[in-house]
């Protein structure tokens, strides 16, 4: 199938990247989305502070456990990553690029920009997450199935 082509194509950092840039167009070709959002600096950074530091406590796991972090290759894992941070979501360096995003958004002030939020969680989940899970599921088996029934995908 066509859409299979995108499984797995676009790293994600490249992916958030992308978004990002998409939504600071949105936020100037659409200004009249533009909301006031009192202490947007202060709260964006904040935001902007968590995601990446979730983002990077996901790397260091994976770092620490002596597996790929490169997210086009999850056949390369050599361990199921379930301890720090992949207690609590499956995929914290995703989530913590949507975190990221978020406080881009919360930044530009756009309504119009943050309406691609979504659409990158429903990117992630079709073209990364779950081909990712189906690797993982050959891999690991009913490890990876036990560890999918406790932890959710995102939070």
């Amino acid at each position: 199938m066509i859409m299979n082509v995108l499984e797995l194509k676009v790293p994600p950092l490249v992916l958030a990247i992308l978004f990002g840039g998409a939504m600071w167009a949105i936020s100037r070709i659409l200004p009249t989305g533009d909301v006031f959002i009192p202490g947007k600096l202060w709260f964006s950074g904040v935001v902007l502070a968590v995601g990446a530091c979730i983002a990077l406590l996901g790397v260091l796991e994976f770092r620490s456990a002596g597996t790929t972090v490169d997210p086009r290759t999850p056949h390369q894992s050599e361990s199921l990553v379930v301890k720090g941070v992949y207690r609590f979501t499956r995929n914290p360096m995703y989530l913590g690029f949507f975190l990221m995003l978020v406080a881009w958004g919360i930044f530009l002030g756009s309504v119009f920009a943050a309406l691609l939020l979504p659409l990158f969680v429903v990117y992630m989940n079709r073209f990364q997450i779950l081909p990712e899970e189906r690797h993982m599921r050959a891999l690991f088996g009913e490890a990876f199935d036990r560890y999918a029934s406790r932890v959710r995908r995102w939070l």
